[in-house]
């Protein structure tokens, strides 16, 4: 085998669990630090750099960097990272962080771009391509920028005042709002002389169930998405006594949450699949349940049942779940006589479509399956040029956090179709690597590998929340909490870097390492890393990790160490006689259009004693 590459800006990279998930690439650890520095407009400027929206993502993300965090393979909770986000917006200055927003050149470039929706994506597009001198008009619909941020995420979750001051970072930067305008014709965007266009209208369409009584039924049967948005502008005030809530996903819950806000007794939730299918957030479940939601699963809606023309009930086909030899589901009737729930409203969050009516067919733009548009996966371009697609327009229901990460790729194309230059020769991210001189007692902060439990975010008493539809739920951290959980945090940025030529192999690193992730072996010509993974010290049975695998040392050894249960302790550094082991802070940067870099930590003066 082959040394490891690790000048390779993805090798490190990955090692960094949870800033490798984040669609954003957000330096999760380096913010972490800051906060438990107590530097919280430097965090939140940092994590608006990747992220874009950090008060709104730290309330409402769907976290995939905690499923991957390192501290989860010591215990089993991970790092609170989204609720330490929300810290640093909480605590932050807002009159720091508004005069740390980019400068924006007086003088234009003469490109003129348009924006078609304001939610995460057109915003993501529209922070990165201003700072470049770009003329930029934003269109939508809505009163109010956030597309559905704004519309579909209820206030109890996401204040008004955290969305509206985000998005206004944004819009404030001179982008020319056109609001309450709704796009019905492509071609007339394109007729008004822009030079690109960016198409980011989210899945406006929910989707139906069309099920006998459904035509009957319809004044009290409601898709999700658009009742939640009804409410949010205030159209809608009140809603039945006993309400169902078809669907198991995210938007499910906050129609069962809101229904209780809005008056109703009784809010069940009602899903085909077992309850461990279900697609919502755990803790938006686990949020619901605490506010008196009954759930139901395994249960295939069949009838809106209508007596003298009002809607009263649903009735529905008792299922199990079965899986063939791929782990294909297939969902069979129990044989038990059906079950009818009574009701007086029905909310159904079954799912949402693209919708593209006002896209002509004649202009060049190409559609495929499931009528969505043909866009390349990286540049985000469609096949008329001049069009990009992103966020849920481009590939379908995501979220907010991969919204953004589309919004940063297509102003990187953007940028480039409008000066020419190949949209497949992607900018390089910013990397670095820095020695943090380890020493006995030399080190970023507590990093000690201890069982130390997730703390709990405190929530409002059930009984006040439910009666008030603005009152914010989640209470978020205090700087106490905060601090503690921070210290959670792995460091799984600062990476334990080897120098072959240092190593005398003595075996100090092997004795002290508290997971046995380091091993030194000797490989044999042609072996297979399959191979060399099961006769390591413990087996390395996570290949979706790399192995850090060294040149050959004196004894014609390698050493190898398992990245995957590495916890970046420092032990071996510290151990180490001959400073063979290094802990080297690794910084990545994902590149934005224009390669502009929005903030830069200054390192914390320490005081002299």
């Amino acid at each position: 085998m082959k040394p490891t590459n690790t000048r390779d800006p993805e090798y490190y990279h990955k090692v960094v669990d949870c800033q490798y998930a984040c669609p954003a690439h957000t330096p999760v650890p380096e913010y972490i630090r800051l906060i438990a520095a107590g530097r919280y407009s430097d965090a939140y400027m940092l994590n608006w750099e990747s992220n874009v929206f950090p008060g709104v993502l730290g309330r409402t993300c769907d976290r995939p960097c905690e499923p991957a965090c390192r501290r989860g393979r010591v215990e089993e909770e991970p790092v609170a990272i989204c609720r330490l986000k929300r810290v640093a917006s909480d605590n932050k200055n807002s009159d720091a962080i508004t005069a740390a927003m980019p400068v924006i050149p007086t003088e234009k470039n003469g490109k003129r771009v348009a924006l078609i929706g304001g939610g995460p994506a057109s915003l993501t597009v529209a922070r990165d391509l201003m700072p470049l001198g770009y003329s930029v008009d934003l269109y939508d619909d809505q009163p109010a920028g956030g597309g559905f941020m704004r519309s579909q995420i209820p206030s109890f979750r996401l204040p008004d005042e955290v969305l509206d001051q985000e998005v206004n970072f944004i819009t404030n930067m001179g982008v020319t709002t056109h609001y309450n305008t709704y796009i019905d014709s492509l071609k007339a965007i394109l007729d008004k002389g822009y030079d690109a266009v960016f198409v980011g209208t989210g899945a406006p369409r929910g989707r139906d169930l069309q099920l006998p009584g459904r035509a009957e039924g319809d004044t009290n049967i409601h898709l999700g998405i658009n009742w939640l948005a009804s409410v949010a502008f205030e159209h809608t005030k009140a809603v039945g006594k006993k309400v169902l809530v078809l669907g198991g996903g995210n938007t499910a819950m906050d129609c069962c949450r809101t229904a209780l806000r809005l008056g109703a007794e009784e809010v069940k939730v009602v899903v085909r699949s077992p309850r461990a299918e279900m697609k919502a957030s755990p803790w938006e479940i686990e949020d619901s349940e605490r506010e008196g939601v009954e759930m139901f699963e395994n249960h295939v809606p069949k009838e809106f049942i209508i007596e003298e023309g009002k809607l009263v009930g649903m009735r529905f086909e008792k299922v199990r779940a079965e899986y063939d030899a791929n782990g294909k589901r297939s969902l069979v009737a129990t044989g038990e006589p059906d079950v009818v729930l009574a009701c007086d409203d029905v909310c159904i969050a079954v799912g949402q479509d693209n919708a593209f009516p006002w896209i002509e067919k004649d202009l060049g733009l190409e559609f495929g399956k499931w009528d969505m548009p043909v866009v390349d996966e990286v540049t985000f371009q469609s096949t008329l040029p001049q069009v990009f697609f992103g966020g849920d327009a481009a590939f379908g229901p995501k979220n907010v956090i991969t919204a953004v990460a589309h919004g940063h790729q297509a102003a990187i194309s953007i940028d480039l179709f409008l000066q020419g230059e190949a949209l497949s020769e992607r900018p390089a991210p910013g990397v670095n690597l820095i020695s943090q001189k380890m020493g006995i007692h030399e080190w970023s902060y507590e990093s000690a590998v201890t069982t130390d439990h997730r703390f709990l975010v405190p929530h409002q008493e059930v009984a006040k929340s439910v009666k008030d539809r603005l009152l914010e739920v989640e209470l978020g951290f205090n700087v106490e909490t905060a601090l503690s959980e921070a210290h959670r945090c792995l460091n799984c940025d600062v990476q334990t870097v080897f120098e072959e030529k240092k190593c005398i192999e003595c075996d100090a690193c092997i004795d002290i390492c508290p997971t046995d992730c380091l091993t030194f072996t000797t490989v044999e010509e042609g072996e297979a890393e399959t191979d060399l993974r099961q006769h390591l010290k413990m087996p390395a049975n996570n290949s979706a990790q790399a192995l850090l695998v060294s040149d050959l040392l004196a004894t014609q050894r390698v050493m190898v160490k398992d990245e995957n249960v590495c916890l970046h302790c420092g032990l071996c550094a510290e151990r180490c006689p001959t400073a063979a082991w290094d802990m080297q802070k690794f910084t990545y940067n994902v590149s934005k259009a224009g390669n502009v870099k929005y903030f830069e930590p200054v390192a914390e003066v320490k005081q002299s004693s």
